[in-house]
Order: C-alpha cells, then sequence, then structure tokens
C-alpha cells in the first residue's frame, strides 16, 4: 500500500481505514472482530485510523486495539476529530477545548494525538480561528502532533492557515458525485501542502456492483445511505447514476477490478488528494481495497467517466455549504450534539 508524506516526517497509506460505521449507527458491533478487523487491515498495509470525539465508542475502540496488537499499534497513525456542539460554540473557551483533547488521548490510551481535524458547524459564531489557535496552543504543548481541518469552504479555510495555524490536512467529502472540492479548494490546499483525505469516494456503498441495475430504493438502512442517496439526487437522480455505475462497471472488466476500487482510484488520482477514507464494516473487501493501489486508469478510461460526470446537475456550491443548511434536506439529517458523554 502507497504511503503519501502529509507533513515532514509524518507518512500516511494512501488508504484510510474509517470508524464511523462502528459507531453503531450500522448495526451491531462484535468488539472481539472489529479489533481483528483492525488488525487485518494494519497487516494489508493499511495502518491509518480515521474516528472522531463524536463517534460514540470508537476511539475507545481503537485504544482496546492498541493494547491487544500493541506490536501492529506502533504501525498505526490515529486520526481523530474535534467537533465541539453547535449550542456550545458561543461559550467554548480553552479549558473545555484541552478537556476535550484529554479525553480523546484517555480513550486513545496515547500521548500525543497524531492528527487532531477541526470541525466548526456555524459561521455565524465566528470564533472558528480562535478555537483553532487554541488547538495550536495544544500541539506546541505536545498534546496534539498536527492539525487538520474537516468540511470547511475556502475562505474560512483561509483564514485559519493565514491567522497561524500550521493546517495539514483537509477532510472533505469528495468522489464522482461530488466535486465540490475540485477546483478553488483542490488548487488552495495543492499550492500549501494541506492533503485532502477524502470520504464518500463510494458514496455509502452506492458506488458498487451492488447497486448496479437496482431500482431505486424506497428504504434506506442508516443515515449514511440517506445522506448519499441525496447526493446522487443532486448529481442528476437515479437514472443519471446507473449510467455512472454502467461505465464504471465497463471500465472495471478491462481491468480485472470492481466498480468501487475504480471509484476510487478516480479520486486518489485528483490533485491534492493525500488518501482515500474507506468505511469498511468488515475485511470482506480487502484484497480489492489493497488492489487500489496497483490500479492505473489510462486517458480512455478517465474520459469514458468523466464524460458521463460533466452532464452532472450538482451538487454545486462550495465545500459542505448543502450540510450547513439546517432547514434543508442535507442539514436536517445531522447531529449537531453528540460531544457530551
Amino acid at each position: 500500500m502507497p504511503t503519501f508524506v502529509l507533513a515532514p516526517g509524518y507518512g500516511i497509506s494512501r488508504l484510510i481505514k474509517g470508524g464511523w460505521h462502528l459507531a453503531g449507527g450500522h448495526g451491531n458491533i462484535d468488539r472481539g472482530q472489529a479489533l481483528r478487523d483492525m488488525a487485518a487491515f494494519v497487516e494489508a498495509g493499511i495502518t491509518t485510523f480515521d474516528c472522531a470525539d463524536i463517534y460514540t465508542g470508537v476511539e475507545e475502540l481503537i485504544g482496546e486495539f492498541r493494547a491487544a496488537y500493541p506490536t501492529l499499534a506502533r504501525q498505526v497513525q490515529i486520526h481523530t476529530k474535534f467537533v465541539p456542539d453547535l449550542d456550545r460554540l458561543a461559550t467554548l473557551g480553552a479549558a473545555e477545548v484541552e478537556a476535550i483533547i484529554d479525553r480523546s488521548l484517555r480513550r486513545l490510551g496515547v500521548e500525543t494525538l497524531d492528527l487532531v481535524q477541526f470541525h466548526w458547524w456555524d459561521y455565524a459564531l465566528p470564533r472558528h480561528v480562535e478555537i483553532a489557535l487554541e488547538l495550536e496552543r495544544l500541539r506546541r504543548s505536545g498534546k496534539i502532533r498536527h492539525i487538520g481541518l474537516t468540511n470547511f469552504d475556502l475562505e474560512h479555510l483561509r483564514q485559519i492557515v493565514e491567522g497561524g495555524v500550521p493546517v495539514v490536512s483537509h477532510q472533505v467529502q469528495y468522489s464522482l458525485l461530488d466535486e465540490r472540492p475540485r477546483g478553488a479548494m483542490a488548487d488552495y490546499c495543492l499550492a500549501r501542502g494541506i492533503g485532502l483525505l477524502c470520504y464518500g469516494t463510494v458514496a455509502g456503498g452506492f458506488l458498487s456492483h451492488a447497486w448496479l441495475g437496482r431500482a431505486a430504493p424506497v428504504e434506506l438502512a442508516n443515515r449514511s445511505l440517506t445522506k448519499y442517496r441525496l447526493i446522487i439526487d443532486e448529481f442528476g437522480g437515479w437514472d443519471m447514476f446507473q449510467q455512472l455505475l454502467e461505465r464504471l462497471q465497463r471500465v472495471a472488466l478491462r481491468h480485472g477490478a470492481d466498480i468501487a476500487s475504480v471509484a476510487t482510484r478516480m479520486v486518489l488520482d485528483r490533485p491534492a488528494v493525500a488518501a482515500a477514507i474507506v468505511g469498511a464494516t468488515s475485511t470482506a473487501h480487502l484484497a480489492q481495497h489493497r488492489n487500489i493501489a496497483a490500479l492505473n486508469l489510462s486517458a480512455e478510461d478517465v474520459r469514458e467517466i468523466a464524460d458521463l460526470c460533466a452532464r452532472r446537475r450538482g451538487p454545486s456550491g462550495e465545500v459542505y455549504a448543502l450540510e450547513r443548511d439546517r432547514e434543508g434536506p442535507h442539514g436536517r439529517i445531522m447531529k449537531y450534539t453528540l460531544n457530551r458523554d
């Protein structure tokens, strides 16, 4: 599995094992199996894990993995998040910021957090630079190794960088269905050495053979699928989505690969992209994940897919702008107060 140097002396695997699915919203979690799955991913070269303070129980689970597999744990980079609750943004202070970071340290069983990715719910409360600087203070004190952001638009990312915070990464939703980071955001990050860490590259599993030729679902099993079903509607609807799957399938067959791998490879090859986050619920697709490294798409492959994507209706606008509208369909499915115990 190739690696990417995100900062001097700090490399990550180009595929990152996501942790959202371990928070309980995707079915019951067998903790022992989850730990064995983590070990299998590390042995396969996927050594970077993504989690968050708001993913219920996931930091603790990774802490359990570190204790159970100490040799493998020494190979792992752990990316967590700092996502203060919406109703705390106006009054959030230095002591509360540090308390949340200390809680992540205890849960993970580490002395320093490898990467803390900062999210801010509401730009109408313009304290994001102030709070990011508190994270920078904790970085200088040794509790944080690197600082990243997640789901910022370009202007507010720029404000934090220009405010003196050494941002090394930006986690964004980026896929063939959702290309909002492409262009100005990617250009800015590329110029400043900020690596894009991309989630949603297979749209919660929609960009896979499992959905090829199927009718549009009436009911969805979890909030993740609901989220990405809305993105499909923005992209152009179910019929156009099926056309995209058909093209991805043709390309995949030429390479002996699968739809999800081609979709992920397309994102990995984009400017400024450091890694893609795979929200694997098991090791069932681990072999395909490993093979993404050897998948080389031709100019013809890329053109065939891009020609279809060029007909998209959306989503348009800044990164995460649709999701920030708490009255809109994308914002209504969000949960804003998960940080409190």
